[in-house]
């Protein structure tokens, strides 16, 4: 979501300026490009597909995510996850990126309004179509994960083999219930916002602060801040940046496979790629996880 139309979005990224940052992570190693329809009502995806197939020969050297659900226009048909948007979406999804298939179709979010038998057979329909090579999910309960999933493999059908979910080290509320289900099940985490948009990079409140972030009203705990101390602290003793310290805890954390790292600067990328070569010891998880403190319900970082 850091590519899009800076007219609608002001931290936004245009494709000229997206390019080397995307350029960065294809020479850094990095294959797997998530984005949504309704990122900057679609140009995000339009600049994600433009720019890939640029720097790939190959449309098997990548792997392209995107997601459905949020509204991409007037109306009730415009939204959701009914048979009818998600065959619609599918196909202006893959229009924008300019492929003939997604290789990870994900629901954005849980839809109250449509009933998961009809989601989970058109999720099925459009793999079988192959539109989509595999569907995941995105930020819900638990039960809700598992009862589609058992649908799904009730009817035969495609079940989900992602969960992006929020998980970071100052919100790990996940680790209850929904990341025991997915380790169960086979399922991999791709976690977004894996440095709480920006918090665990260490320059919330610093000159550096980027101009999403002045943007973002969210607040932080005391204990937020008490874990930020410790990232910085031990990225001190390694003398690598926080955002590695932060990236390196989540990568080695079981069952995640792709933290979805937002990207607007080349040192976001060589962070990232450096964080996957760095093993944290268990003294330095044990200290990074002890100031955690648990999010009264509903309350997100």
């Amino acid at each position: 979501m850091s590519y899009g139309d800076p007219a609608l979005q002001s931290w936004a990224l245009d494709e000229e300026q997206a390019a080397p940052i995307i350029r960065e992570a294809v020479e850094g190693g990095i294959t797997l490009f998530d984005t949504a329809d309704m990122y900057s009502d679609g140009e995000s995806e339009r600049i994600t597909g433009a720019v890939l197939r640029r720097m790939f020969a190959n449309r098997e050297e990548y792997v392209v995510a995107t997601k459905v659900y949020y509204p991409t226009g007037e109306g009730p048909n415009n939204r959701g996850l009914s048979r009818k948007h998600l065959m619609a979406a599918i196909d202006a999804s893959l229009t924008r990126l300019g492929t003939d298939y997604v290789d990870l179709y994900q629901i954005h979010r849980w839809d109250e309004a449509t009933p998961i038998e009809e989601t989970m057979t058109a999720l099925h329909d459009i793999v079988r179509s192959g539109k989509a090579r595999y569907i995941g999910a995105s930020t819900m309960r638990a039960w809700q994960f598992a009862k589609a999933q058992h649908i799904a493999e009730r009817a035969g059908e495609t079940r989900f083999v992602a969960m992006q979910n929020r998980y970071n080290l100052v919100n790990r509320e996940e680790e209850r219930e929904m990341i025991p289900l997915c380790l169960d099940q086979g399922v991999g985490l791709l976690p977004y916002s894996p440095l709480a948009r920006g918090l665990l990079a260490g320059k919330r409140g610093s000159t550096q602060s980027s101009a999403r972030s002045s943007e973002d009203r969210r607040a932080y705990r005391d204990a937020d801040l008490a874990i930020v101390d410790v990232v910085r602290a031990i990225a001190d003793e390694r003398g690598v940046a926080p955002a590695q310290i932060a990236l390196a805890w989540l990568i080695g954390r079981p069952g995640v496979v792709a933290p979805i790292v937002g990207a607007t600067r080349l040192e976001h990328v060589t962070d990232a790629v450096a964080a996957t070569a760095l093993e944290l010891t268990e003294d330095e998880c044990r200290r990074l996880e002890e100031p955690y403190v648990p999010h009264r319900y509903g309350e997100f970082t």
